[in-house]
Formats: structure tokens, sequence, C-alpha cells
């Protein structure tokens, strides 16, 4: 089935978008940018971990992504130099300051998914609860092994978090930093347009990068992960490799594609720009992938610790298994909206 333009706006239609709309959405995201950045000083910083420094950080992290994904779509009318040199620091700065809270998420989700595969009134998951096993009846080698695997993860994933924090403490006080938020609060006030850019039609630049997402989707099993429970996630997930599973590359590249298709919109429309539930519902799924594609490969990285009794690695397995069938339930979720979409075009 072709696929057909995502934005119900025809921009074969719709009049010209002047290069005013990028710089003034370029101006808005860095002063958001340096309001989190106040917010977060302001509420104790990294080291608090209070519940504003936690959403200071994560609005922090929202408008670097924006300015860094505008810069990549609209770069031919933007300095090259200083928009080359802006979008990696950018993404770094975001990647840093995303780690903590996707472990503690990671965390969390899989003490879930061992609560909930080893059935209800189990202690699995936590380690206050890891020393109550013996005295819990056996309900089978899951049920043994769920309380050990659940604290066995928490150490090890409370220690990847303990790390993340502080490489984001030693960030945000780097001099590395300093020099994102003073470029930063330049383009608050001041975009480095090209000389041609006050001619320019910003909808090209947006219809580009529409295109590399559907290029993108067309390369995904969509056939395939039309039929609910076909295992593929699960069977290529099975490797004792440690890299990251090549066959989930592919959909994090579309995730990532989808969120720039979805800000070169908000650069066209503005703050006008309307909710497609159509695009929100992808990239819920996309979402959903990207997790439980890193909690399955957390929990095979557990499962390979030295010296883990079976009843633990049993346990580890299963919760393997579960998340990349999550991964497989989520690509058939993605599969389901797109092809909605595409049907509903015209």
């Amino acid at each position: 089935m072709a696929q057909q333009q995502l934005d119900p706006t025809d921009p074969s239609t719709a009049g010209p978008v002047s290069c005013d709309a990028l710089a003034g959405y370029l101006r808005a995201q860095a002063t958001e940018f340096l309001r989190s950045l106040r917010q977060h000083r302001e509420t104790g910083g990294a080291s608090s971990g209070s519940d504003g420094s936690v959403d200071a950080a994560r609005a922090l992290r929202r408008s670097a992504r924006r300015i860094s994904g505008s810069l990549h779509t609209f770069r031919p009318l933007l300095d090259a130099d200083w928009s080359e040199g802006m979008r990696p620091e950018l993404a770094w700065l975001s990647g840093t300051l995303a780690r903590e809270h996707a472990y503690s998420a990671r965390l969390e989700r899989l003490l879930g998914a061992l609560n909930r595969l080893s059935g209800p009134g189990t202690p699995a998951g936590f380690p206050a609860q890891a020393g109550r096993e013996a005295s819990t009846e056996p309900k089978g080698n899951l049920t043994i092994g769920a309380a050990k695997a659940g604290a066995l993860l928490d150490r090890q994933l409370t220690l990847a978090r303990t790390r993340a924090h502080s490489a984001a403490l030693q960030a945000l006080g780097s001099s590395r930093f300093h020099a994102v938020a003073d470029s930063v609060a330049v383009l608050a006030s001041e975009v480095p347009l090209t000389p041609t850019a006050a001619m320019a039609d910003l909808r090209p630049s947006a219809a580009a990068a529409e295109g590399r997402l559907i290029d993108a989707v067309g390369t995904l099993p969509l056939l395939t992960a039309g039929h609910p429970y076909n295992a593929e996630a699960l069977v290529h997930g099975l490797s004792a490799d440690t890299a990251p599973q090549p066959q989930d590359a592919p959909w994090h590249q579309v995730r990532l594609l989808l969120r720039l298709h979805r800000y070169a919109r908000e650069v066209l429309h503005g703050e006008e720009c309307p909710v497609d539930p159509r695009l929100l519902g992808a990239g819920q799924a996309l979402n959903q992938h990207r997790d439980a594609a890193e909690a399955a490969s957390a929990a095979a990285s557990a499962a390979r610790t030295p010296r883990i009794a079976p009843a633990t690695a049993y346990a580890l397995g299963v919760l393997h298994a579960d998340q990349r069938h999550e991964v497989e339930a989520a690509r058939f979720a993605f599969q389901q909206c797109w092809q909605k979409e595409a049907v509903r075009t015209p």
C-alpha cells in the first residue's frame, strides 16, 4: 500500500511559509531552554532530585531536542558553521540529561513485569522482599527466582542511575555546558540565517523531513508486524550477543524521524499546530517499542551475571521473553496506526 502525506494540510496548495516562522520558533525554544535552566537552578538543580528539578530537566531536554531537530531539518537556511557546531552539543546535553530518567523508568518497568509474571501475592521484584523468598511457598521456578532477579536488576540499574545522575551533575557544571547555554542565549535574540533565507519557503525542507520518514517506514517489515504474536521480535531477540539487537535499529530510526517530522509541523503551524492523533499514536507505539527493547536488553544483561542461581537466570529469561513480546506488540500497534492513516488518506 502506497504511503500518503501525513499532514492534513497539503503543502502543495498552502501558501509559502517564510523563515520568520523558523526564527520565531527557534527563539521561543531558546527562551524556554533558558527558563527551564533558571528553574532547574532555583529548585536545587541535579543534586536535589525534587519534582521541580526533575520537571525542569525534562523541559530542558524537550527544548534542546526541538532546537537540535529544527537545526537539522532546516539546515540549508541556517549558517552552516554555527548550526553544525550547535547540533551535536545539544544532542550531547539532551542525551546526558535523559539517562537518569531512562534507568529509573526501565527499573520500574522490569520490576512491574516481574510482579505481573510471577503472579499475585508473590514477593517478586523489590530487594526488601528478597529476604522473604525462603518463606514463600514455591509456585514454580519463576516464583523462586523472581525476587532475586528483581534484587539483581535493582542493584544494577540503581547503580547505572546513580552514575547517570553524577554525569548529569558534572555536565551541568562543565565549561562545555556553559558554552551551550551561552549559544542558546544568543539564539534567543538572534537567529543566524543565511543571506538567501529571507526569500525561502520552509515547506520544501519540511516535506523532505516527511519524505525521509515515509522512506524509513517503507523499509520496515510491516506485513509481518501486522500479524499479532508472530514472535519475530522474540526469536531474533534470543541472541547471546551483548550488542543492541540490529533488527530494532530501523524502528528506532523511524522513531527519530517521526519526531523530526512533528517538530517541522510545529515550525510550519506555530502555536496553532493541530494535534494529529495519528502521529501521536504512532509516536506512542514507537516509544513503547524503544522502552521494551531496552528493558529486554537489561534483562538479558542481568542474566549474564556470573554465578547467579539457575532459578534467577530462568526468571530473567522469562522476563526477557516478555519484553521482547512487548516489542512485538508495539510493532503491531504502530503497523495498525500507520496503515489506518494510509487508508484514511484519499
